[in-house]
Formats: C-alpha cells, structure tokens, sequence
C-alpha cells in the first residue's frame, strides 16, 4: 500500500481523525502488513548476499560540484578500494556521491530508495541487482543498521540525523552490537556533539559519557578509513571476513 497523496496538509490531517468504517479497516490496514512483510523479505534476500558494506549517509540537496560531494565520492572510492562495499539512500546528492565512489573503485554499489511523492529518485552509479526500492521508511532503515558494518555520516538534514541517532540509541540500548559511527566535518557537527557533551551529559545527566565513545568526527577520507580499520582490527578481522 502506497501513502496516500493529499492536496494539503489540512486534508493530511482531518483524515487521520475519520472515522473508518470496518471494510476500510480490514482492506487497507490489516492487509498493509503483507506489503511489509514483502519489502523485508526482498530486503533480507538481496542484502544478505552482499558482504561487509559502509553505509554513507547525507543531503540529497548537494549538488555535484559541492566540497561535500566531491569528499563523499573520495571516501567512498576509499572505503570500496579498501574492501567494503558502500550502502546509501539510493537517491541524489551525497547519496550519488558515495554510489560514484564505489562503482568508480570496482565496489559493490547498493542503493536503498524511498519512495517518496516529489523528491526521490535513484542515481545511475547503483549496481543494477542491488537497487532496492521501499514504501516505508522503518523498513529500510532496518536494512542500513542490520546490513552496515560501519556509518559514514556527512552534512544532511532531518533525515541525516534520524539515521544517526537512531544507530546510536539501538547501540547504547544493546538492541545491535556496535560499529563505527563516524561525523565527516568537524565545522559542521562539532556544535551538535559539543551541545550533547555540555547539555545531555554535564549539566542533565540524560546520557553517559561512555555512549559517546564509538562516535568519532573527521575531515578526509584518510581519516574515515583509519577508523574503521582501527575498530575492526580490535577484533582481527577485515573487509574480507
């Protein structure tokens, strides 16, 4: 079941206060669940098949001559030359960025589409059998937690920082076991850790600081690399487990 499109959000809004009658109910609501149910299989019998993977994260409104494009693709071509293969949003911006980085360094190049009513649509450079398309976000999001041995986090929106957060609140609730989440741009997100340091953690206690230690901000693709390395050699293993 696609989302329904509405002319405005007043629309939007007074539906989900209509009172639904028992057909409504049974045909759309209880037989939404066998849609789910599909996007999950497709999802876990495609993604299961494609091995260790970094999933890189950022704005779909970065245009390709931007710093941040031309530094995602760079990390990208890092990240596929080094072993991983590379997980995005599917669409365009940094997502395009890091889909041309691993097809231009012979990686495995997957893309995870939303479909959304104006916005998305999927760039060129994801392989072919690894371009999968959701209706719903929570279902692609367990695709890029279950499937990431690693998050590459560049300058983005809401959407950014949901993938983001989300990663760190399944880590410190012991919900999945841990992997590097790395910030690429300290001008960009060192306000952001300095304000959960000064405010969550110092002054309301709302956060241990031990949450806060996979979490590391670079610069470059040196740095993202360095990373990732330094995490999983802890465990004696590599891209090629």
């Amino acid at each position: 079941m696609k989302n329904e499109i509405f002319e405005n959000e007043d629309d939007r809004i007074q539906e989900v206060f209509k009172q639904k009658t028992w057909n409504e109910i049974r045909s759309n609501d209880s037989w939404a669940i066998f849609k789910i149910m599909s996007e999950f299989v497709n999802g876990y019998e495609t993604m299961g098949r494609i091995g260790p993977c970094v999933s890189i994260f950022g704005s779909a409104r970065t245009k390709t001559d931007d710093p941040q494009y031309l530094l995602a693709e760079k990390i990208a071509y890092k990240i596929s030359k080094a072993g991983y293969g590379v997980i995005t949003g599917g669409g365009p911006g940094i997502m395009e960025a890091g889909n041309k980085g691993a097809h231009l360094g012979g990686g495995t190049s997957v893309g995870l589409n939303i479909d959304l009513p104006f916005e998305q649509h999927f760039n060129p450079y994801i392989d072919k059998d690894k371009n999968l398309n959701f209706d719903y976000f929570f279902v692609r999001k367990v695709m890029f937690v279950k499937y990431s041995q690693g998050f590459v986090v560049m300058p983005g929106g809401f959407g950014t920082l949901d993938e983001l957060f989300e990663a760190i609140t399944l880590i410190q609730t012991k919900k999945i076991g841990k992997f590097p989440i790395i910030l690429v741009g300290r001008d960009f997100w060192s306000g952001l850790m300095d304000w959960v340091k000064t405010v969550l953690i110092e002054k309301y206690a709302n956060v241990s600081p031990a949450d806060m230690d996979l979490i590391k901000i670079v610069d470059n693709e040196d740095e993202v690399l360095a990373v990732l390395d330094n995490f999983y050699k802890k465990y004696n293993l590599s891209p090629n487990f």
